[in-house]
């Protein structure tokens, strides 16, 4: 039987793959982090979990998992509005709770401030935020940054044609979240998360997105602090900076706008480790708002 992974919508020059499962009121909306070989697959611990009380809408960004590129710039503004273009063809309306995981926090930021009367609250799965990338700009310079792009392009090409090489770097690689190897999917999932990986990994929207770094933080900050309700989950990511790490910014953002938080030690992916946990207290959360 093959996997239910969504419908495609023509957005830009391409198709966007947006899936969906349960019912509600509200629709929590899933933003993918950076080069996610499959959203769809990636985020399901958690979104299975939360599909029986809200509607779930996976977007995946031009480039990502099953959709086409869009041939855009890879500005938040663009990745924002793609994905609502996306809903919005895909008949699904707002009012949307936005889950955001690591870059997409920009995305969150910027789209619940400039379109206020579509989010209702964000849920962050430690989500990158304006001040930490400002702060890893500061420890890693632009050119640096391209450079390190370069070498990796490099790598994926040789990981791509899956040959031992690509055997050898499997935990790093496809395996780098523990999807792979853990029971979080079945073997025809697990399969086809593996195909999209080796397609998608040198995809230029990976790359791009990664030169945008600065801007988009840049663009989200500009549009100040989160207004709606928030609940963070933080890790104890390892980011380059010289000052400061990457919790004590998450936690001092998540104070100044009196969002509530968690602090994990289950890495940048907690998603795979603790789905249950994250998903009692998402929901416990919403519903303290009424929703």
């Amino acid at each position: 039987m093959a996997v239910n992974y969504g419908e495609k919508y023509p957005v830009g020059r391409g198709k966007i793959n947006v899936y969906t499962e349960g019912n509600g009121e509200y629709t929590i909306v899933i933003l993918s982090g950076a080069a996610i070989t499959s959203p769809v697959l990636e985020y399901r611990p958690l979104y299975r979990r939360l599909s029986d009380t809200y509607k779930i809408a996976v977007v995946e960004k031009s480039g990502y998992g099953m959709s086409e590129s869009t041939d855009t710039e890879r500005t938040v503004e663009n990745m924002v509005n793609e994905s609502r273009e996306a809903l919005r063809l895909a008949g699904i309306n707002p009012p949307y709770v936005l889950a955001a995981h690591s870059y997409s926090g920009f995305e969150a930021i910027y789209w619940a401030n400039t379109y206020s009367d579509e989010v209702k609250a964000v849920l962050s799965i430690d989500m990158g935020l304006p001040d930490t990338a400002a702060e890893m700009s500061r420890a890693m310079s632009e050119e640096k940054r391209r450079a390190i792009n370069e070498k990796t392009k490099k790598l994926y090409s040789k990981i791509q044609k899956r040959g031992f090489f690509a055997r050898l770097v499997k935990k790093f690689s496809v395996d780098a979240t523990g999807m792979i190897s853990s029971d979080n999917l079945n073997d025809e999932e697990k399969k086809l998360y593996a195909d999209l990986f080796y397609k998608n990994i040198s995809n230029k929207e990976m790359f791009e997105e990664n030169m945008h770094l600065v801007s988009n933080a840049e663009k989200a900050g500009a549009t100040g602090m989160l207004k709606v309700p928030a609940y963070f989950y933080i890790s104890d990511f390892k980011a380059p900076m010289k000052q400061g790490s990457w919790k004590e910014y998450a936690v001092k953002y998540a104070e100044e706008i009196g969002a509530d938080y968690t602090l994990t030690d289950k890495g940048h992916n907690m998603y795979t480790k603790i789905p249950d946990e994250m998903a009692g207290n998402f929901k416990n959360f919403l519903k303290k708002y009424n929703m």
